[in-house]
């Protein structure tokens, strides 16, 4: 997809960090926006600074961990705007723990919300597109967590992601099968100033503990030193460098998306494939 005036964009986590910088660049590329997040004050935000841009713009309030939600995102933005061109399936939360400390209910909640969210996105949005047989483009926000295998992000984070990098290159594959007029990306970042370890307060009181469990943070003095390297070697960046990013990738019909590309980054993802790869020389 090379131009982006008068078409429709469907950004969830749209609120705040990077689904609202790429809702932003949506706008200023002349698009209709439809924006998606649990939290309402926050879509209000983004609307409001949209609005005053002059672009066209809906706020649909969403929690993408129900299926039923992502249907009536889908119907209204149909119901608005015709079309849809972009998806952008983005909608993130994190929640750092030991692996073992994860009590059910964090587990349902970061897996619906960064994991369910994606697949309902795809459920509901990919036979849309494929009937209106033009070229679309899905963003299936995961992180460069979900291409190694450390980062702060938690267990259920990191299952989450690593689900999302498969799960967009089988419905890379399945486009290409059927020859599909619909070009799929997966948005793998390292470190952008964004409020995702706030999160928690945005969490549905169905996922909330009925007790607050007292966390164990162990010794991770490793751990910090390994991110204090991280972001001395490649720096954290804003989400509107993100958004474009994201749209020069689009362009380009890029697959896999990285903002950062030092070798730092590059050395996590080497180390964990490395590790797999040399069980066969062991053989």
């Amino acid at each position: 997809m090379k131009e982006f005036k008068n078409k429709t964009a469907v950004i969830t986590g749209a609120g705040s960090g990077i689904g609202r910088a790429i809702a932003i660049k949506c706008a200023q590329e002349g698009m209709k926006v439809v924006l998606a997040d649990i939290n309402e004050k926050s879509l209000e935000r983004v609307k409001r600074k949209i609005q005053r841009a002059r672009g066209e713009v809906l706020t649909i309030k969403t929690d993408v961990s129900k299926y039923n939600e992502v249907e009536n995102l889908a119907q209204k933005t149909l119901e608005n705007y015709k079309l849809i061109h972009l998806l952008f399936n983005n909608a993130g939360v994190a929640l750092p723990r030991l692996a073992w400390q994860y009590t059910l209910k964090d587990w349902e909640w970061v897996l619906g919300v960064n994991l369910w969210g994606v697949i309902y996105g795809i459920r509901v949005f990919v036979p849309i597109m494929l009937k209106q047989e033009i070229k679309c483009h899905i963003v299936n926000t995961a992180s460069i967590e979900g291409l190694g295998s450390k980062g702060p992000g938690g267990a259920p984070y990191r299952v989450a992601k690593h689900g999302i990098v498969a799960l967009s290159e089988v419905l890379k594959n399945n486009f290409e099968e059927i020859g599909a007029k619909i070009n799929v990306s997966v948005l793998c970042p390292a470190l952008v100033d964004t409020k995702i370890f706030t999160s928690e307060l945005n969490r549905p009181k169905e996922y909330q503990n009925k007790q607050v469990n007292k966390i164990d943070i162990h010794d991770r003095d490793r751990e910090v030193e390994i991110y204090r390297k991280i972001l001395t070697e490649s720096p954290m960046i804003s989400p509107e460098q993100v958004a474009d990013v994201v749209f020069q990738a689009i362009r380009q019909e890029k697959f896999y998306i990285l903002t950062h590309t030092q070798s730092i980054i590059k050395d996590l993802i080497k180390e964990r494939l490395d590790a797999i790869l040399r069980v066969f020389d062991e053989q």
